[in-house]
């Protein structure tokens, strides 16, 4: 199928409360302007590199999400213009993250990123990390910043059951964090499982490959 064809296709299988962030890691701007001119704003990038030379070339109105692990001394080439930084995965990349947005005059919105998998390969904070992390954010610790949702990767196996375990633990944490103050962005699924995510309660999905077609 043509690259339209694919995203019109994902795009069908999405309730009206989804989000779609398209994944355009590795692909080219004009792949990623060709998807652009379908409608598409949210795009995730997990390299900054290829972010700096991406973002100069294609429309300002992109809403550019981080969905990568990002050092501590990256976050200040995005600081200026990153619209989501989906993966925040320690207390030191988040206070990086506050205080480059103080530097910019902006407030930047994240997710905590919260390994739900069993994989070792998997970045992410624990439950409790998540939790501890949030309580000092309502305390007032990141004034830069605004902590809108959660965002966790399943395990990358053919089980099903293991993969709606691993959303159901994000799941309940975002409820559970929700009633101390509402989140917006329950950022699960991905090309291989964005169906069972929302089954899971996702209502944010970053689909690359069924989009783009398979990476090399």
């Amino acid at each position: 199928m043509s690259l339209e064809q694919n995203y019109q296709d994902i795009l069908s299988q999405l309730p009206e409360n989804v989000k779609l962030v398209t994944v355009s890691k590795t692909n080219p701007a004009e792949k990623i302007k060709e998807v652009y001119n379908l409608g598409q704003r949210a795009f995730g990038e997990n390299k900054v590199q290829e972010l700096l030379e991406k973002q100069p070339v294609l429309p300002n109105d992109i809403e550019w999400h981080f969905i990568g692990h990002l050092q501590t001394n990256k976050v200040k080439y995005i600081a200026g213009f990153v619209a989501v930084i989906e993966s925040i995965d320690s207390e030191k990349l988040l206070k990086e993250v506050d205080k480059e947005a103080s530097k910019n005059n902006r407030k930047i919105n994240v997710l905590l990123q919260v390994k739900i998998a069993k994989e070792d390969t998997k970045f992410g904070l624990t439950v409790d990390q998540a939790k501890e992390i949030f309580n000092d954010y309502l305390n007032g610790n990141y004034p830069n910043l605004e902590i809108t949702g959660l965002m966790g990767m399943a395990s990358f196996v053919d089980d099903k059951t293991q993969i709606r375990e691993e959303f159901s633990i994000l799941k309940n944490l975002f409820d559970e964090l929700s009633e101390l103050k509402p989140l917006k962005t329950l950022s699960m699924g991905m090309s291989g499982d964005f169906l069972l995510a929302i089954e899971c309660g996702s209502n944010s999905v970053r689909v690359g490959s069924a989009i783009f077609g398979s990476r090399f």
